[in-house]
C-alpha cells in the first residue's frame, strides 16, 4: 500500500541505502532526493553502482539497508503484488535497447500499452503520437534489426514514454550511439521533462550534461561522492 503522508514534494528519496552482493558492495549508505519535475544525472565510472541504483528504483533489486521511497511507495516494504502498479508509473530506457526483433516498431512500442489493457483505438493514436516525438513515425512498420543503433535507442525511449509515466529512468541511454545522436536523445529528454516528467539519467559520459544547468549526482565505486550543477 502506498503511504501518501510522507515526502509529498519528493519523487525519489534514498536514505542510507546499501546494496551488497556476494563478493562486493555495489552501493554504500547512499542518501539523496529528487524533486517532482526534476531532470537529474547520475554519473561515475563503470562499476560505480549506477545501474544498481536504477534497478532499486523499479524494484528489480531490493536494498539490503536503508530506505527508498518512490512517489508514495516505501520500496522496502512494497508487496510483490504492488510492484506492477509501481512500474506503471516508471518508464525505463535500457542501454541494450531490449527490443523485440520479431515485432515491428509499432508493435514494440504498443506492447507497453497492451499489457496495461489499453483500448486498441487508443493504442494506435498514442503509439503514432509517441513515434512522432522521437522522429520515427515513418519507420513504424520496420523491424529493429533494420534500424541503426541510434534509431533503436529512440524506439526504446518511445516505448518508455508511451504510457506517459511519472518518472523515466535511463541507463546509459547514449552508450551505443554517436555524439550527434546522443545530443538529439538528450534534447528529447529535455522536451519530455519540460512537460513535467521527472527524469533520472545514469551516464559515465560527462559531455551529456555539460552546461545543462542540471543537478549531477556522483558515485565513486559504490560511495556517494557529492553533487554539482552542470
Amino acid at each position: 500500500m502506498s503511504d501518501t503522508s510522507v515526502l509529498p514534494h519528493k519523487m525519489i528519496h534514498f536514505e542510507d541505502v546499501s546494496k551488497h552482493y556476494d563478493n562486493y558492495t555495489a552501493l554504500r549508505k547512499i542518501t539523496f532526493s529528487i524533486g517532482k519535475g526534476e531532470m537529474v544525472f547520475i554519473t561515475g565510472p563503470s562499476g560505480s553502482g549506477k545501474s544498481t541504483l536504477l534497478k532499486l528504483l523499479y524494484r528489480a533489486e531490493i536494498a539490503d539497508e536503508g530506505s527508498i521511497r518512490v512517489m508514495d511507495w516505501r520500496l522496502n516494504t512494497l508487496k510483490e503484488s504492488d510492484i506492477p502498479l509501481l512500474r506503471r508509473h516508471i518508464g525505463v530506457v535500457f542501454q541494450d535497447f531490449r527490443l523485440l526483433d520479431n515485432r515491428n516498431i509499432f508493435e514494440n512500442v504498443a506492447f507497453a500499452l497492451r499489457i496495461r489493457g489499453v483500448d486498441e483505438k487508443d493504442i494506435k493514436a498514442r503509439v503514432f503520437d509517441t513515434l512522432k516525438i522521437v522522429n520515427l513515425r515513418h519507420k513504424s512498420d520496420k523491424y529493429p534489426p533494420t534500424l541503426s543503433g541510434g534509431e533503436q535507442q529512440r524506439i526504446s525511449l518511445a516505448r518508455a514514454i508511451v504510457s506517459d509515466p511519472t518518472i523515466i529512468l535511463a541507463d546509459e541511454p547514449t552508450g551505443n550511439v554517436d555524439p550527434d545522436t546522443s545530443a538529439g536523445i538528450i534534447r528529447t529528454f529535455k522536451d519530455i521533462n519540460a512537460r513535467g516528467t521527472t527524469i533520472l539519467i545514469a551516464t559515465h559520459n560527462r559531455e551529456l550534461f555539460r552546461n545543462t544547468g542540471r543537478r549531477v549526482l556522483k558515485l565513486d565505486f559504490g560511495n556517494f561522492a557529492g553533487e554539482e550543477t552542470a
